[in-house]
């Protein structure tokens, strides 16, 4: 580690939406901590169990067998108290009461906006560890649980395929994505869809309605189209009624949904959740505080809280164009 530990008792909590490999994280962290001498506590429920006290303490045992589970087994939450001066004045209270001197938070935009209010009413050192299925935090290539929620919308893209294509239907599968479209265009590139719909991009359903009319007319009676759910032309039902109108195609709409953050993580999650959970210890045990670690490139690299959710993080140069070239 180099520097010698400048605090002997951190916090670790998962925050906000869950994501497929949060506890990987959970268990680098806890079991890197105690490789470095270091207390660790997990605070159940988020910044709900950090109010109420419900913070317990990890030996490196407790974090056995969890690499695989999906889901995280420290519990999350959304808390509207933690927002309000009076809510994070008695969190303090309690991580005074516990000694813990430094945070480990694993969550997503909403979760750091916390933490950054957190750390500049009371200094507590944190440490952000991107947990989330969006991929839309700037300052890392991935986030943690991404590549788990693109596996899981690709397997229902293809089983839909098939259904599609058996009774010449076009069919809408709806991927989660309000503000974001990592998810709508990985797994629509991936699953051969001849539209995709994010929020990053302008909809002109028009211009998709020639486009059907225009591939029946080449006796392309099937389609498979990934809407994001926070699309500007609405969701998928919507859509797919406003289409079905124009163009007489009979439809049908599959929302994913919540399936998008369950199940076990794939390998590359747990790769990337161990690496930064462990690397998230060492920059809070070497003295760093208020930033988040991320993978870039291959590279370890530390980026300002306020600054993963406030910087844009743009697609993937190119793969918007390209989506619609190989769909034609």
């Amino acid at each position: 580690m180099g520097d010698a530990p400048t605090l002997s008792t951190i916090g670790v909590y998962t925050s906000g939406g869950d994501s497929p490999g949060m506890n990987p994280a959970v268990r680098a962290v806890v079991r890197t901590a105690h490789h470095f001498h270091l207390k660790v506590f997990a605070i159940l429920r988020g910044y709900a169990g950090m109010i109420a006290g419900e913070i317990k303490s990890m030996d490196r045992r407790s974090v056995s067998n969890i690499i695989h589970q999906g889901g995280t087994i420290i519990k999350t939450s959304r808390s509207a108290e933690f927002f309000t001066p009076e809510g994070r004045r008695t969190a303090y209270e309690q991580l005074q009461a516990h000694g813990i001197e430094g945070l480990v938070c694993i969550g997503g935009d909403g979760s750091f906006h916390g933490a950054v209010e957190f750390f500049k009413e009371f200094q507590v050192p944190i440490v952000g560890v991107p947990g989330t299925i969006d991929n839309d935090l700037f300052g890392t290539d991935f986030t943690i649980g991404y590549d788990t929620a693109v596996a899981t919308a690709l397997e229902s893209i293809d089983k839909i395929r098939d259904t599609a294509q058996s009774h010449d239907r076009m069919f809408l599968v709806e991927v989660m994505g309000r503000e974001a479209g990592f998810i709508g265009l990985a797994s629509g590139v991936a699953g051969g869809a001849e539209e995709i719909l994010i929020p990053e991009t302008p909809t002109d359903l028009e211009a998709i309605a020639r486009r059907i009319e225009q591939r029946t007319e080449k006796h392309k009676t099937s389609l498979i189209m990934v809407v994001a759910e926070g699309d500007e032309a609405g969701g998928a039902v919507e859509i797919g009624q406003k289409l079905s109108k124009r163009t007489g195609m009979d439809f049908r709409v599959c929302i994913l949904g919540h399936t998008q953050r369950g199940g076990s993580p794939t390998a590359k999650d747990r790769l990337l959740a161990s690496r930064l959970g462990y690397e998230a210890v060492r920059a809070l045990a070497a003295g760093h505080t208020n930033i988040m670690v991320g993978e870039v490139n291959g590279e370890i690299v530390h980026t300002p809280l306020e600054e993963t959710y406030t910087r844009k993080k743009p697609l993937t140069r190119g793969l918007v164009e390209m989506a619609a070239i190989l769909a034609e």
